[in-house]
């Protein structure tokens, strides 16, 4: 018993020495809490919110001296990750810490002014992947309106998007298009952290009726742009079920589009989460052949054959590629999926991807794209080049923008 304990504190010891990057909640910490100091503190947070120990911002901040605990708020999955997709998360108390839990996924998206009556700043430290339909920056920008609606403090203490800080990718959200996985115009890759990206939301007065929010943002110490996650030394906790490790956090906007019709199976009730594009109805070698023959930049495709154990295609046999991306920084990677579109409605014109989806799908797919025209130009000849100036269209200016909000080089 004692040699596994040795083990384990071995096992910590190294985790910590071999971390690069400070996360806001350390040098928060590190600081003595100034910026809390004196104050009744309101957290968004999940499992991700934690230290190079993987003590939890919760348990940090409650023990904090002279800071005042006093509410959690809970996005999807809830602050304990206890929560499936997409499932209405409910208001409760932490048993952990005795303190109120209060959603903000599900009848309540934005914290009420009843929720911050008694709350002087709130706080988020969430790990994000770095693309738009991902909830939680929604919840972090509303969160944000809602303090500046209710004259409360808004901090972020910031950790790293595992995409890079440079990798900007899909057009903007358009008018008429806002919803909880679009709710901002910004791109579908959009190239910034947590904290940057409050920074933008707020002083381009993207925040609901122009308000603005007194934000304060912990940077990190030790991070830069070009850094993979594992360069960073922190450890990875998964930010939703389907999201175990820093790759998948890659696959994700190379799959999850297309994950939306219900037409392939992503992986998502397999070992492999946003990692394969198959079908009961495909060939995978000859699948894995045309993907590869495109020659696309930073990534490679394997036949690969499997029986999912729950979700789309559960106990069926399917068959198709597993997508490899062996360079981030290069690759398309919300365009894979198109590519994968496109390949599959030459090769099977009776399966094509969007003829058998229902309204409510297709809906759901405009949504997170953040504008029907990207479909609509695909599906008419089934070519990822009808769309392309489109979806690339407000890469160049917003990476411009973008960089004048920059915490790290």
């Amino acid at each position: 018993m004692n040699r596994i304990i040795i083990c384990v504190i071995a096992a910590v010891v190294s985790l910590v020495s071999s971390a690069q990057v400070k996360p806001g909640i350390e040098v928060l910490r590190d600081n003595g809490f100034e910026q809390l100091r004196g104050k009744r503190v309101g957290l968004i947070t999940n499992p991700t919110g934690i230290d190079n120990s993987m003590r939890s911002t919760i348990d940090i901040l409650h023990a904090a001296p002279d800071v005042r605990l006093v509410a959690l708020f809970a996005p999807e999955h809830g602050v304990r990750g206890d929560y499936a997709a997409g499932a209405a998360v409910a208001s409760t108390t932490d048993p952990a810490t005795g303190v109120p839990v209060y959603s903000l996924h599900g009848k309540t998206l934005k914290p009420t002014a009843a929720m911050l009556k008694n709350v002087d700043v709130v706080v988020y430290d969430i790990q994000d992947i770095g693309a738009r339909s991902y909830t939680f920056i929604s919840t972090m920008g509303a969160a944000m309106e809602a303090c500046a609606e209710q004259g409360k403090e808004f901090m972020v203490l910031d950790r790293p998007n595992p995409l890079g800080g440079d990798k900007v990718e899909g057009c903007v959200v358009e008018p008429g298009m806002t919803s909880f996985v679009s709710k901002y115009p910004i791109p579908y890759l959009y190239g910034l952290t947590p904290g940057e990206l409050a920074r933008y939301l707020n002083d381009e007065g993207l925040l609901s009726r122009g308000v603005k929010a007194r934000l304060t943002v912990i940077p990190m110490e030790g991070w830069t742009r070009d850094m993979t996650f594992a360069e960073t030394g922190l450890p990875w906790v998964l930010p939703s079920p389907h999201i175990p490790s820093p790759e998948t956090a890659v696959l994700y906007p190379a799959t999850g589009i297309v994950g939306e019709l219900n037409w392939l199976s992503i992986g998502v009730g397999y070992t492999t989460p946003f990692r394969l594009l198959c079908a009961p109805w495909i060939n995978a070698d000859k699948f894995a052949t045309r993907m590869n023959g495109l020659g696309l930049q930073g990534v490679e495709f394997r036949p690969i054959h499997v029986k999912p154990y729950y979700s789309m295609f559960k106990g069926e046999t399917v068959h198709g590629v597993e997508v490899y991306v062996t360079d981030p920084w290069v690759a398309d990677l919300t365009l894979i999926q198109f590519y994968a579109m496109q390949e599959l409605a030459e090769m099977y014109p009776a399966h094509k991807a969007f003829a058998s989806a229902t309204q409510s799908r297709l809906n759901m797919v405009d949504k997170v794209l953040g504008s029907s025209k990207i479909r609509e130009q695909f599906s008419r000849r089934y070519k990822v080049a009808d769309m392309l100036d489109y979806w690339n269209k407000d890469v160049e200016t917003f990476s411009r923008k973008k960089a004048k909000y920059h915490l790290y080089e």
